[in-house]
């Protein structure tokens, strides 16, 4: 490992492999089912980056084979119509995922709207009987972007067993069922957010560091403990000085790259395996059928 400058966790290109295998498994699969397999998107709104995530979603999906059969609902939608379509879909043969592209418009509920999704179509997995799976270590549907972490910690050889690993950020996305799948790696996880006292001092303490609230710059390089694999699950988008939009996210990357020894680029490090595990999720499910 070189101690002075980070080695990159490239998830874009693990994506891109994933992918191929993805469509090989279709490929052998399809005759045999008669369909390709489909995933759902449910966009209600018109966020622009809800609307550029569904795009590379569907584009992803077109690229491996996967028909995508989603819907998208105006901001004046109801709870009723939209779960109207939910239930259509759970009993829709040609659905093997179904995803509610959040965040979704006041006043929807989208936990409630969740809860109306099939956990066994459930390819964000973020159903409580998808989480309680996770909670118990019972097979299911994982929540994708802590799922990519942990594929791409996986091909990077970077075994959490015995380490200690923090992960910064508590949400119910990422945080919770990250700390959860670090836990079942035989890591030992503390959970920290922004609001724990002295931050650093509990960053610090990680071989294994997830940071996942949004802040940009909130982790820097006294923060990091040399050689640790440092993974940067935000993804915000700024302006500089000159006007000019970049995409950042919570770690400091010009400091801590000569004290880390892994280190996610952003974007391209864990944004590509996030939709690569929705992906993975909907062909799993697919193949289940046969």
């Amino acid at each position: 490992m070189n101690a002075k400058t980070a080695s990159i966790l490239d998830g874009k290109a693990l994506a891109n492999q994933i992918q191929t295998e993805l469509k090989s498994r279709i490929l052998g699969l399809q005759d045999r089912m008669g369909r390709p397999p489909g995933l759902a998107v449910i966009r209600v709104g018109d966020d622009p980056a809800s609307a550029v995530y569904v795009r590379n979603k569907e584009r992803s999906c077109d690229q491996v084979g996967i028909a995508s059969l989603g819907r998208h609902f105006p901001a004046t939608a109801s709870f009723e119509e939209i779960a109207a379509e939910i239930q259509k879909l759970n009993t829709d043969d040609r659905v093997d995922g179904i995803l509610l592209q959040l965040p979704l418009p006041d006043p929807l509920d989208a936990v409630s709207l969740l809860l109306q999704i099939d956990p066994n179509k459930d390819a964000d997995g973020l159903h409580p009987t998808n989480m309680g799976r996770l909670m118990r270590g019972e097979p299911g549907f994982r929540s994708c972007t802590p799922a990519g972490v942990m594929r791409l910690l996986q091909a990077y050889d970077i075994d959490p067993r015995g380490k200690q690993a923090v992960v910064v950020g508590r949400s119910i996305l990422v945080g919770k069922p990250m700390a959860l799948m670090l836990l079942e790696a035989d890591a030992t996880v503390t959970i920290a957010h922004s609001r724990s006292p002295d931050l650093g001092s509990i960053t610090r303490t990680a071989d294994i560091l997830v940071s996942a609230v949004g802040r940009p710059g909130l982790i820097s390089a006294e923060m990091v403990k040399p050689g640790a694999a440092v993974v940067d699950v935000a993804i915000v988008r700024t302006e500089d000085a000159e006007g000019k939009a970049r995409l950042v996210g919570d770690i400091d990357a010009e400091s801590v790259r000569p004290v880390a020894g892994y280190l996610t680029p952003v974007p391209g490090g864990v944004g590509p395996m996030t939709v690569a595990m929705l992906l993975h999720n909907t062909v799993s499910r697919y193949e289940s059928l046969t």
